[in-house]
């Protein structure tokens, strides 16, 4: 490896360190399921074996509590590695698929084939969790990988290091260190990946973008977005508040999935803000500030933006913050300009816009503001109206009485749509996305229809057509 000359914990991949990889690649290395799967199984146990400090890790960066981390971090990854093992031998199987009459005596089959060198982009907000669930999906499809992990989550990052290089050889899976803005370009620039999975926000997930058509790269781009929550009049209130309050104040708001801002209906307004102040108090105590279930902020820049928010509406709950901590508590906001950055940006952080609605007409005007939203979650007892946010919203993905959870969801395809992502993952939709699934057509070889060779007759013409109607 060699260093940039920034400090001594920024790294880029060296041309050699790059080659090792291709060329172990190319010598079929990865090709073997039983090696695959050996390796899915050594990044557990080093995951198990490093567990601790893993924790530790994540707390020191955001503060976050263990519980938080274990359920969305660690306990993430475990279940995706858990999902590939136990579905790989199906997930490469060769699939033999229909062949056209017009082509009798030949077989089509579709074969899943590694993409090569990849390289896994991961951001802060979930440092650990949001690297090693993609790398889990380019193990099982068979691919070298680099990882780049956050510098703004430096003691995670350390530690995904230290996993990492306890698991696997350099050639085969490595990762590099240091400031996006600086070794991300360089990576780019000098070597051409087979694929690049970035997760972050939609300004960066632009220069990916363009970077990456420059030598026609693929790309998967997990961005964010202005996730709305609907609260139809119909529903149950009491657990529409409990759910909504968890999910937009875990991690501190930080998450691409996280409710941005709430849609309710004017009728049921006050009665959810006393339910919501009440659950607030409940989760975070009367000083949430000092509280070790709230995460904190991830650096001062960051909090700096999230104070500027506070002045863009009128603060029904909370409000105070410390800047020395980097916390804030848990805010709700009404009253909010709606060409405010508060409601034009993703907030990303323990801030909750209020806004009621009349009409459903009326709350699709608002999401239109910010189209295509990462999420749209709906709270509602009425199967009509969840059928009318599923057909006239684009959204990627969502949940209908609940938050959060369809991220945890292996099952499920995880990614965006317009502005917050191209592609999907998770689960099997991970294998696809670093694989290549290549289709072949064998014909055999004991006769020859000389009917589609020129010269071609009038009768050619007629059976040919017969055939394709």
């Amino acid at each position: 490896m060699s260093s940039t000359g920034e400090n001594s914990t920024d790294h880029i991949l060296s041309s050699a360190d790059f080659e090792l990889k291709r060329e172990f690649f190319i010598n079929g290395n990865t090709r073997d399921l039983k090696f695959r799967l050996h390796q899915l199984k050594k990044l557990k146990a080093a995951i198990k074996e490093m567990e601790n400090e893993i924790l530790q890790a994540v707390k020191t960066d955001l503060h976050k509590p263990d519980f938080e981390v274990i359920m969305s971090e660690v306990g993430l990854v475990y279940q995706e590695i858990n999902y590939m093992v136990r579905r790989l031998k199906k997930m490469a199987k060769t699939r033999r698929v229909k062949t056209p009459l017009v082509h009798f005596h030949s077989v089509s089959r579709i074969y899943p084939q590694p993409l090569g060198v990849v390289l896994i982009i991961g951001p802060w907000n979930y440092p650990f969790q949001l690297l090693l669930v993609p790398l889990a999906g380019a193990i099982a499809a068979g691919n070298c990988v680099v990882l780049k992990p956050s510098n703004k989550s430096a003691q995670t990052s350390a530690v995904i290091g230290k996993v990492i290089s306890s698991a696997f050889e350099k050639n085969y899976i490595s990762v590099v260190q240091g400031s996006g803005s600086k070794i991300v370009p360089v990576l780019m620039d000098n070597f051409r990946f087979d694929h690049i999975f970035f997760s972050g926000s939609v300004p960066v997930g632009k220069e990916i973008r363009r970077a990456a058509a420059e030598e026609l790269v693929p790309i998967t781009l997990e961005l964010g977005g202005k996730n709305p929550v609907v609260i139809d009049k119909n529903v149950n209130l009491t657990i529409a508040a409990h759910r909504i309050i968890w999910g937009k104040f875990l991690n501190a708001g930080q998450s691409c999935t996280s409710p941005d801002y709430l849609l309710i209906h004017e009728d049921i307004k006050d009665q959810f803000l006393n339910l919501a102040v009440k659950i607030i108090g409940s989760f975070y105590g009367s000083n949430p500030c000092a509280s070790d279930h709230l995460t904190h902020i991830v650096n001062e820049s960051r909090m700096e933006v999230l104070i500027s928010y506070l002045k863009q509406g009128n603060i029904i709950y909370g409000g105070s913050y410390d800047r020395e901590a980097l916390v804030i508590e848990p805010t709700i906001i009404d009253q909010v300009d709606f060409n405010s950055p508060l409601m034009k940006e993703e907030i990303f952080g323990p801030i909750l816009p209020v806004i009621t609605f009349k009409t459903f007409k009326e709350t699709l005007e608002i999401i239109n503001r910010n189209p295509y939203p990462l999420v749209l979650y709906v709270f509602t007892s009425d199967s009509k109206v969840e059928k009318y946010f599923r057909e006239n919203v684009p959204y990627g993905n969502g949940c209908i009485n609940h938050t959060q959870i369809q991220f945890t969801n292996p099952h499920l395809p995880f990614g965006g749509i317009g502005f917050s992502g191209i592609g999907y993952y998770h689960g099997e939709s991970s294998f696809r996305t670093f694989s290549h699934y290549k289709s072949i057509m064998k014909s055999g070889t004991l006769f020859d229809l000389k009917l589609k060779y020129p010269p071609f007759t009038k009768q050619a013409v007629k059976i040919t057509s017969w055939f394709f109607k």
